[in-house]
Formats: structure tokens, sequence, C-alpha cells
């Protein structure tokens, strides 16, 4: 049995081929585009077996894509997953900090700590809940936030 870890990640936007920062209404064009372009019903009979299979293979992928990014609850997860995956391509964890270690901006309700470059990681109070990593505004330094359990 594979390891889950090991199974690339799929980037539901370039399934459905739109972009990131699309809108609702343009993501669920591109899909019903997709989804029509695809259906094993719009197959013509006279396809070699394979590309029937991929066919079906791209609507099943279309399907999903849809399910996550069609519903905000599940579509904004996603984003700060993949927020996060990149922030790790970016560079490593510098240090591992504790919210209680972060400093508190009353002025605009976020927590701050600075970073050794002289810039300032800093999170949003809403944030701080869900995000895991941090990057200074100045650097490339990443902060992991740990989350007491």
């Amino acid at each position: 049995v594979m390891a889950f870890e090991q199974i690339p990640k799929k980037d539901w936007y370039s399934i459905l081929g739109a972009d990131p920062s699309a809108d609702m209404s343009d993501l669920k064009q591109k899909y019903q585009k997709l989804i029509l372009m695809y259906h094993p019903d719009k197959q013509s009979t006279d396809v070699p077996a394979g590309t029937v299979e991929e066919c079906i293979q791209k609507f099943i992928e279309i399907d999903q894509a849809w399910k996550i990014l069609g519903n905000e609850e599940t579509k904004k997860e996603y984003d700060l997953q993949r927020h996060e995956d990149e922030l790790r391509n970016l560079g490593p964890v510098d240090a591992q900090v504790y919210l209680e270690e972060m400093s508190w901006n009353k002025g605009d309700c976020s927590f701050f700590l600075s970073c050794r470059c002289g810039g300032k990681y800093s999170v949003s109070k809403d944030e701080a809940e869900e995000v895991n990593l941090i990057s200074c505004d100045t650097c490339s330094l990443i902060i992991e936030l740990l989350h007491d359990s």
C-alpha cells in the first residue's frame, strides 16, 4: 500500500483550468464546460478504449475538483493548505513558535514577532487559529506556528 504522503497533491485549480484567484461563478463556468466535454456519455463510440479510460479519469478529477472548490468551506481549507505548501517550498522553517510567544498588536488585531533580519512575521487573530506557517515580510524565512493541543 502506498503511503498517503507520496501521492502527489492535485492542483484542483489547474484541473479546472482556472486561476486560484478566480471567483465562484468563473470556477463554475469552467467546471460545467469541462464536465460536458469529458462526460462518458458524450464520448464517441469509435475512440480507442484507452482514450475512454482517460476521459473517465479526467471526468472524475473534474468532478472532485468541483466538490472541493465549489464549496466555500472546503475551498477555504484547500487554499490554506495550498498556501502552506507554497511556503514550505519557499524556504526552511527558521523557528517554531507558540502563539503565546508572539506579541499582540492592538492596532490591527494581529500577533507579530520580529525576525532576525529586522522584518516581522505577523498573523491576524482569525488566521492564527488556522495558519501554521508564517513568512517574514522582508526576508524568506518562515516560522511555524505551534498550537497548544
